[in-house]
């Protein structure tokens, strides 16, 4: 009473355990990549909101010191 895939004709199966081990990869890749641009994007927004309000602050400094 042995295994019946460890012979040579059992070899359906591998190749779905394969098939579903690639399926896996590409879906953790893709999920991957989609957190990053998620986590680049968010980064970015702030980086830009914070560029803004120092322009804002450094032309708000610029009048302020050009009044006194």
């Amino acid at each position: 009473m042995g295994d019946e895939r460890s012979g040579s004709g059992g070899s359906g199966l591998r190749l779905l355990d394969g098939l579903l081990v690639v399926g896996a990869g590409v879906v953790a890749v893709l999920v991957a990549f989609a957190l990053l641009h998620f986590i680049v994007g968010m980064i970015w927004a702030v980086v830009k909101i914070v560029a803004v309000v120092g322009v804002i602050a450094a032309v708000a400094w610029v009048l302020v010191r050009r009044r006194s």
